[in-house]
């Protein structure tokens, strides 16, 4: 009987899962992200310090961003909060047809996910994790979990 080496393999990513892991994948929608949150800062009325919590990078960073003067890459991390922070805007503009998706995520929310303070101020607070509930608790709001 032959003797088999083992070698561990990381499985394989399931069809369409996105990991932002690679540095292609990164480079690549990198681009796409930083407008995307740009536009949806600007549309929330948020300040430079909040865009740049919001995503993760400096104030400095931000201000090179919203120049067009950055080059770089975005972090898993990054492109993970820039991820999360589009599905909370499309999903907002999907349930409310009026000025309301842009004004809902800076005003003080009860839900237990935002403990009394805006959508805003709980996901620069809570990071990644309270980016991702947020997202879930919009799409929970229109059916959609």
């Amino acid at each position: 009987m032959a003797s088999t080496a083992f070698t561990h393999q990381a499985a394989p990513a399931a069809a369409g899962l996105q990991t932002f892991s690679g540095d292609g994948d990164r480079k690549r929608l990198t681009g796409a992200a930083v407008k995307a949150v740009l536009r949806l800062v600007d549309a929330w009325g948020g300040s430079n310090a909040e865009g740049a919590a919001l995503l993760g990078v400096s104030e400095s960073t931000w201000d090179r961003i919203k120049a067009g003067k950055w080059d770089g890459t975005l972090s898993q991390d990054q492109l993970t909060r820039a991820s999360a922070l589009i599905g909370v805007f499309k999903g907002l503009h999907l349930l409310f047809a009026d000025a309301m998706a842009d004004r809902w995520p800076r005003l003080p929310n009860r839900a237990p996910v935002f403990g009394a303070k805006s959508p805003v101020e709980a996901m620069i607070e809570g990071g990644i994790p309270r980016m991702l509930e947020t997202r879930q608790y919009i799409d929970a709001l229109r059916g959609g979990l």
